[in-house]
C-alpha cells in the first residue's frame, strides 16, 4: 500500500519512518510513504499557501490552487487511484474498524490541512472522506496522519513480534470490542503490591478465565460504552452476564 501525504512540514515525519517496531512496514515497502512539500506548489515568489479569509475573522485559510496542484502531479506519480482524505474536525473519529480498513487497502492521499483550515471549495471538489481524533483540535493534520500510518503499520504481517499479538489489543473484534485486561511483569512483589494468582498458576483455561473477566470489569469501568455496545451486539456469554451482574455498581480490583 502507499500513502501519499501532503503537508506543510515533512520533516516532521522523519523520526516516524524510522523508529520503533513500525519501521519494519516502512523498511520492507509493506507500507510506502512518499511526501509532498505543498509549499513547492504555492503561489509567487514566497510560495504562499494560504490568505486571509472572505467575510473577515481570524487566522488563514489554505488556498485551494496550490492543494489542486500538489493533487495533480500525486496523481500523475502514482500507479492507481487512491482516495483523498483530509484531517479534520468534521470527519468521523478513527477507530480500530476505520484502521483496519486502511489496513486492508491500497492506501490513500493524506491531506493535512493547517491554520483555520482548506477552503471549502477543494473539499467539495476533491476529499473523498474526512478523518478526525477525536472532539479537540489540532495544529494540523500530520500528527493525526502520523497516527493512521502507525495504527496501519503495526497490523501488517511481521510487523510485531508476534504477529498475533495485536488480536488482543483493546477495541479489537478478537475480544469483542473491549478493552484489553492488566498484565503485569517482574517483580512478582512491587511496592506491596502481587501480581494475581491466577496469572502465576500456569493453569491456562485459568488465566484465560481472569483476563476474560479482568477484560469485562475494566471495560465497565472505564469504557461503558464499548461494554453496551458488546452487550447489544450479543457477544457477551452468559458466564460473563453473570459476572457482571455479580459485581453490581461496584468493580472489583483488578489485583484482587
Amino acid at each position: 500500500m502507499r500513502f501519499d501525504i501532503v503537508t506543510l512540514f515533512p520533516e516532521l515525519f522523519a523520526p516516524l519512518l524510522v523508529s520503533g517496531v513500525t519501521r519494519r512496514a516502512y523498511e520492507s515497502g509493506q507500507v510506502q510513504v512518499r511526501l509532498w512539500d505543498l509549499r513547492e506548489h504555492g503561489e509567487g515568489a514566497y510560495r504562499r499557501v494560504d490568505d486571509r479569509p472572505y467575510g473577515g475573522g481570524p487566522g488563514m485559510v489554505m488556498l485551494a490552487q496550490p492543494l489542486l496542484e500538489c493533487l495533480q502531479r500525486i496523481r500523475a506519480d502514482r500507479p492507481a487511484a487512491a482516495p483523498v482524505v483530509l484531517f479534520s474536525p468534521a470527519g468521523p473519529a478513527l477507530d480500530h474498524e476505520a484502521v483496519s480498513h486502511w489496513a486492508g487497502s491500497q492506501g490513500a492521499i493524506l491531506i493535512c490541512g493547517r491554520y483555520e483550515g482548506v477552503d471549502q471549495r477543494f473539499i467539495d471538489a476533491h476529499v473523498d472522506r474526512q478523518i478526525s481524533l477525536g472532539d479537540f483540535v489540532l495544529s494540523g493534520g500530520e500528527i493525526a496522519a502520523m497516527a493512521l500510518l502507525d495504527a496501519v503499520a503495526r497490523l501488517q504481517p511481521g510487523v510485531l513480534h508476534d504477529e498475533g499479538s495485536h488480536r488482543q489489543d483493546s477495541f479489537n473484534p478478537a475480544i469483542d470490542g473491549l478493552l484489553d485486561c492488566p498484565h503485569y511483569s517482574r517483580p512478582e512483589l512491587w511496592q506491596g503490591r502481587a501480581v494475581p494468582a491466577p496469572l502465576l498458576s500456569g493453569h491456562h483455561a485459568q488465566i484465560a478465565q481472569w483476563r476474560r473477566e479482568q477484560s469485562l470489569l475494566l471495560t465497565e469501568r472505564q469504557r461503558p460504552d464499548l461494554l453496551q455496545k458488546a452487550r447489544s451486539s450479543g457477544h457477551l456469554t452468559a458466564r460473563d452476564l453473570a459476572l457482571l451482574a455479580r459485581q453490581g455498581p461496584a468493580v472489583a480490583d483488578p489485583e484482587s
